[in-house]
């Protein structure tokens, strides 16, 4: 299902035939250094993650993890989305992308699209977003779309710090 189009994307619900796609992505250098290493090495593994996290997350909430591609050729480049975590009181905006694709601007058009349609669809008056106190590019993304730092914070007693940013409420 498609959820939104920019000028030069699209996103939409990830399905079981983006397997392929999401082994790639999970296993890429930079995802599992700032987001961790899922230990996903098969395409029914990629499958089970696509049904217990965003599939089951859009059936929960509406929303979750999206496919991002582009619009003119139907391309994945990446991930987009928002993710109710129960661990954080908000939900998130999370985003990652294949290297191929990172320094054109797509994870920032996406992510700035994301945060709006969550605004407008979902009334979510603030959102936040985590990362990794040295991803100096997230960070970088999260404060173009207006996201401001609150705090570092741990996500359980076991974690690194990482940095909180948040939609400024108005």
């Amino acid at each position: 299902m498609k959820v939104l189009d920019t000028d030069r994307l699209t996103l939409r619900w990830l399905t079981s035939d983006d397997a392929e796609f999401i082994m790639e992505l999970v296993n890429d250098p930079a995802w599992i250094r700032f987001i961790g290493d899922r230990n996903m090495h098969s395409v029914d593994a990629a499958r089970a993650y696509i049904a217990k996290g965003p599939a089951a997350m859009y059936a929960r909430h509406g929303f979750g993890l999206y496919r991002v591609e582009r619009k003119d050729d139907g391309v994945p480049m990446g991930l987009c989305g928002l993710i109710k975590r129960d661990y954080l009181d908000d939900v998130d905006i999370g985003f990652a992308f294949l290297p191929r694709f990172c320094g054109s601007g797509y994870a920032k058009e996406a992510a700035a699209a994301v945060l709006a349609y969550g605004q407008r669809e979902f009334g979510l008056k603030r959102i936040v977003a985590i990362t990794a106190v040295d991803n100096e590019r997230s960070i970088k993304l999260l404060e173009g779309i207006g996201l401001c730092f609150e705090k570092r914070i741990k996500l359980n007693h076991d974690s690194d710090e990482v940095k909180l940013f948040a939609t400024p409420v108005v």
